[in-house]
């Protein structure tokens, strides 16, 4: 099912700090890759936050999820 979502890009380095719409993605985490270009996840330290996406499910309802930058985890022995 596609959606209509906003991206809003939080990096501080970011030359394109603000808002995208996106349209036609089933997830906000397709949504963010297609925006920022960036593979993100939905947990992470504060430190990683990246992005929060929004969309609608039904008229008046509104629902968020923030995102953050993948880390690099080593590999167990």
């Amino acid at each position: 099912m596609s959606q209509s979502y906003r991206v809003v890009d939080l990096r501080p380095e970011s030359e394109n700090i603000g808002e995208s719409r996106v349209e036609g993605v089933s997830s906000p985490e397709a949504a963010s890759r297609q925006a920022l270009g960036l593979d993100l996840v939905r947990s992470g330290a504060r430190k990683d936050l990246v992005a929060q996406v929004y969309w609608q499910l039904a008229e008046g309802s509104t629902n968020m999820v923030r995102l953050y930058s993948r880390v690099a985890t080593p590999r167990r022995r």
